[in-house]
């Protein structure tokens, strides 16, 4: 007898007081990726004017290496490849956690506005110079901001789309329309903005990794650290609410809650991203989608969102710095691959739904 074993025959990981079963095609294919996004990580610290081997790669990743290699891994290069790593894996999970909360494949933080949301508090950060306003914000950058943003479009969004749950295309044409706002707003701030501040935000709106730092590189990772441990526990709540409110209120699963704190993460986690690396689109749409095919799972995994968004973005900032013959923005390159697979799964979705 072959196939996938019942789920009370599975293996469980039991970090108390949770417990986790284990898939074994799902442990296989997260080992997979892991490994790729090491190589992509390593190749991405290698690139540049002045290439570096990956043998020197690895020995100065482990502190050893010459002090010319360390020098330019630790100061110029890692920067870049985390905020790859990072934005990457905070896009997915954010993806995965408001496609399961509203049972919408369409739904990510880029199609429903929130991105726009972020970008628009951290270009008023930048134009109206508050980054620069004291030390203890500079520290921080445009984040604190970006995530003030995203929270105000969220919250909008879903409030004016609730009806009984936060699904269907209700939701998707309401995020259209705050998304709509949110870029009228970054407009207006631009139109009023000097020069170099304006030169300084269209670049970043663009969605890239160059010139980045330590300073874009510390926030995102310090977020995805705290957000990390505390969505673990909400895996098997999640796994209830996918399956409506209805059901998940007879086992005993607080919806409400659940949903505000999954969506609150999600929008902190998308926030965070676009603060370091500006707003980098469909990447929170189709990771969750590619790692839910891939692993065989009903709804989009969280965690296995974060690593196909990880693998997704290092993969394109590698491919677009070695393969290409002009070193666009990630954030051009992303749109061109995203938006015909966002339309190929809206079509889809439309036979269904028509079916």
């Amino acid at each position: 007898m072959t196939g996938t074993p019942p789920a009370a025959l599975r293996p469980v990981l039991r970090i108390a007081p949770f417990a986790f079963p284990i898939r074994p095609r799902a442990v296989a294919w997260y080992l997979a990726i892991a490994i790729a996004i090491f190589v992509l990580f390593c190749l991405s610290v290698s690139i540049g004017e002045m290439p570096i081997p990956l043998a020197d790669v690895m020995a100065a990743l482990f502190g050893g290496g010459s002090d010319g290699a360390r020098f330019i891994i630790s100061g110029l290069r890692l920067p870049r490849a985390l905020v790859a790593l990072g934005a990457g894996c905070a896009l997915g999970i954010s993806g995965a956690l408001i496609q399961t909360v509203t049972r919408n494949p369409l739904a990510s933080p880029d199609v429903i506005g929130i991105l726009s949301g972020a970008s628009a508090g951290a270009v008023a950060a930048i134009v109206l110079g508050v980054t620069t306003s004291s030390p203890l914000v500079a520290s921080w950058g445009v984040s604190p901001f970006a995530v003030l943003g995203g929270l105000s479009a969220s919250a909008a969004v879903f409030l004016l789309s609730w009806r009984r749950e936060a699904g269907g295309m209700r939701l998707i044409l309401v995020g259209i329309g705050v998304a709509a706002i949110s870029t009228a707003l970054t407009s207006m701030f631009l139109v009023g903005a000097r020069v170099h501040e304006a030169a300084q935000a269209v670049v970043w709106l663009t969605g890239t990794l160059d010139g980045r730092t330590w300073t874009h590189a510390w926030p995102l990772l310090i977020t995805l650290a705290v957000a990390l441990p505390f969505l673990a526990p909400l895996l098997h709540q999640l796994g209830a609410l996918s399956l409506g409110d209805a059901l998940a209120q007879s086992i005993g699963v607080k919806a409400g809650p659940v949903r505000l704190l999954a969506l609150g993460c999600a929008t902190v986690l998308a926030a965070m991203a676009v603060a370091a690396a500006g707003p980098i689109a469909f990447i929170a749409f189709v990771a969750p989608q590619i790692m839910m095919r891939i692993v065989g799972t009903a709804t989009p995994p969280v965690f296995g969102g974060g690593l196909g968004g990880a693998l997704l973005l290092l993969a394109t900032d590698v491919a677009t710095r070695t393969l290409l013959p002009v070193n666009l923005p990630v954030g051009i390159v992303t749109v061109v691959l995203g938006a015909p697979c966002f339309l190929l799964l809206l079509l889809s979705r439309r036979r269904k739904l028509t079916a």
